[in-house]
């Protein structure tokens, strides 16, 4: 069950100093190794309560340590472990992950796992159903937007891919890694820990859809899109829906483009009056959220910017496509440099 041997269970942090330690919020042992001591305690006293001491020897220790508190400390952070009192009690999603009574029960205790645990849930929910950046952007995004020291960033991204491996949730098959997205339930039924209620917008702010109107694409827009930026809290607008009347046709995509708080694109297929739309967007500097059901639809030079992927053959991907669009629009919206195409040199 865990990745590392009864002593050297560190997961780095002995190697880093007390100030460290101090400073980071996220586990410091990936998912896996964190199950170690939830499961002496289940094999060995019969899952019981127990004390630190006891369970460290349960796992194969001889005293409590700094060692063996960060572990104690990584356990209770995926919900695993709980402190009643002086003991320690092992929670219900450890039990599921180390005697699942179902097919599925370990798989979604690993989930729930990484998406509550501090600062991992938290990156998950922000790149979930994208590809990931370029390892240095990835990096500066991890410190400027997710405070995680820069000091701490190689050791988060060995326990977050090492996580997120074990609770099934990444892509590498392709030539980008992709989060897979699990949706906004945990298998408890309750909401992820970062997943936001639907708004209304109350501002007049628009959000322009940028999609083929031929079938089946152009259902999306009553389907998918409508309902994702309403939830949003903009009102949604498409061209032959909502802004022809009179006057030429490029004039109204014009000001809608412009008018716009935040656009949004549907590159599959890449239809060609999409891609001029988008250029007109890009040219405005206006921020636009990239959708695709497949990555080679996405050009080249447009894959550093993050695109919201779908997968068809899942059969909840409508609403987790709903929901992913909501979420970004409302990142979009709090930090718009994050959706901008900046021209370079640009006069």
């Amino acid at each position: 069950m865990s990745d590392s041997t009864a002593e050297d269970s560190g997961g780095g942090a002995e190697s880093k100093s007390k100030t460290n330690s101090t400073l980071a919020k996220f586990p410091r042992h990936t998912v896996e190794q964190a199950l170690r001591i939830p499961e002496a305690i289940l094999q060995q006293n019969a899952g019981n309560p127990a004390t630190p001491a006891e369970a460290v020897q349960y796992s194969g220790g001889t005293k409590v340590s700094g060692r063996w508190n960060v572990e104690i400390s990584s356990a209770k952070k995926y919900g695993f472990l709980k402190t009643e009192g002086k003991t320690l009690v092992v929670e219900e999603r450890a039990r599921k992950a180390i005697s699942p009574q179902s097919e599925n029960d370990r798989r979604d205790a690993l989930r729930d796992a990484v998406l509550s645990a501090p600062d991992l849930g938290e990156v998950y929910k922000y790149y979930r159903g994208e590809a990931l950046p370029d390892e240095p952007f990835l990096a500066n995004a991890l410190t400027d937007r997710f405070g995680i020291p820069a000091d701490q960033v190689p050791e988060f991204l060995d326990i977050f891919m090492k996580s997120m491996r074990s609770a099934n949730l990444i892509d590498e098959s392709g030539a980008q890694v992709r989060l897979l997205d699990a949706g906004r339930e945990t298998s408890s039924g309750t909401p992820a820990p970062t997943s936001k209620k639907p708004t209304r917008t109350t501002t007049g702010a628009t959000c322009f859809v940028m999609q083929p109107f031929a079938a089946p694409l152009g259902g999306y827009y009553d389907l998918i899109f409508r309902p994702a930026i309403e939830q949003a809290g903009l009102t949604p607008v498409r061209a032959d829906a909502e802004i022809f009347g009179t006057g030429k046709i490029i004039d109204q995509i014009w000001r809608g483009i412009q008018d716009a708080e935040i656009l949004l694109a549907e590159l599959t297929t890449k239809n060609p009056n999409v891609f001029y739309e988008l250029g007109l967007a890009h040219a405005i500097e206006k921020p636009v959220i990239l959708i695709s059901s497949n990555e080679d639809d996405v050009p080249f030079d447009l894959r550093h910017i993050r695109v919201i992927l779908y997968d068809r053959t899942d059969p909840f991907w409508g609403q987790k496509l709903i929901d992913n669009i909501a979420d970004k629009i409302t990142s979009a919206r709090e930090r718009p440099e994050e959706a901008i195409f900046r021209l370079a040199d640009r006069t």
